[in-house]
């Protein structure tokens, strides 16, 4: 086993539930795949736990670049694979487990130039691969009502259509500020406490741009047939969409769904492929969320590969929302 890193290297952010997800899959050992690289909080913490190796994989290549300084250090141990985690069963299989954050990463959101945030000026980008058609392109060309759908249905916008309006009537729109500024000209001012008006709307083209709630649909099916039996599936999420399809891809195929209606004949369903560690979502505490309020909203959920063949689940089951272009 190569060694582990000094002390001395440079440590990124903590991600959300690290100690939460560590504690929950304990002991820490074998082969993981991290589906979300990112500044690499959670693989250096799988590897400091005792995996033998890490699969790090991320769609952004700056994820890699960032690593330069620390990766080395971690020697075979550290593989980095840059792709999309819905294709992790193609970089590995019989893992010990995996591991998704499905927030943005905070160096996206650093660098005004990626186009993420709504607080710094930058081009309307939000492309994580850095490649297709950005969120300029949907602002400025998409019809108002697929706009519209995207902002309420990606989200949860109430005031979508109202928003969708005024952006239509603002074109071109090139910059983020630009955007949020037509986005809070719609919106009651925030009260304290509250959450920048344009977060939803960002929130949703962000999505929108990469495509995220059907790479998470085909990654959760990924993680069954890539996970060995008694491999631990650890998904954190930070809105109630992404956290409803990851709560009912488990349901669905852990077997705790039950039937529907009682009156109907039980419908016939795959052997479960996952266990459950809990119902319940796993939260953070008080003392987590004060050092890092990012962390608020955050929910973990954790489950046990099975030794049943890996098995589909329809879009539907999940409430996977999907908007139509127009």
């Amino acid at each position: 086993m190569a060694a582990t890193a000094s002390s001395d290297a440079p440590a990124p952010h903590i991600p959300v539930l690290l100690s939460a997800i560590l504690k929950a899959v304990a002991p820490v050992r074998g082969t993981w795949l991290d589906g979300t690289f990112g500044a690499g909080g959670y693989t250096r913490g799988l590897l400091e736990a005792g995996a033998d190796r890490v699969i790090a994989v991320d769609r952004d290549p700056l994820a890699f670049e960032m690593a330069a300084d620390w990766a080395e250090a971690y020697g075979d141990r550290l593989v980095q694979q840059q792709g999309v985690f819905s294709q992790m069963d193609d970089y590995a299989d019989a893992l010990d487990g995996v591991v998704l954050d499905l927030g943005v990463s905070s160096m996206q959101l650093d660098q005004a130039e990626r186009g993420f945030s709504f607080l710094r000026d930058g081009p309307l980008d939000m492309r994580m691969s850095q490649e297709g058609p950005s969120a300029a392109d949907i602002v400025n060309e998409a019809s108002e009502e697929t706009i519209a759908n995207i902002l309420f249905q990606y989200g949860e916008e109430r005031a979508s259509r109202r928003i969708a309006r005024a952006i239509i009537r603002a074109r071109p729109i090139t910059g983020t500020l630009h955007l949020a500024e037509i986005i809070e000209g719609c919106l009651p001012r925030a009260k304290p406490g509250q959450s920048h008006p344009a977060t939803r709307s960002f929130q949703a083209l962000r999505i929108a741009v990469n495509d995220e709630y059907d790479e998470l649909f085909q990654g959760l099916m990924a993680a069954e047939r890539a996970l060995a039996p008694e491999g631990q599936l650890a998904v954190v999420t930070f809105h109630s969409v992404e956290d409803r399809m990851v709560k009912r891809f488990l349901t669905a195929r852990s077997g705790a769904g039950g039937n529907a209606n009682r009156y109907a004949p039980q419908a016939e369903t795959a052997p479960p492929g996952f266990t459950l560690k809990s119902r319940k979502a796993i939260q953070p505490d008080a003392a987590e969320v004060a050092a890092n309020p990012r962390a608020r909203s955050a929910k973990l959920r954790v489950a046990t590969r099975t030794d049943a063949p890996a098995a589909p689940v329809d879009a539907k089951t999940l409430g996977m929302p999907i908007v139509k272009e127009v």
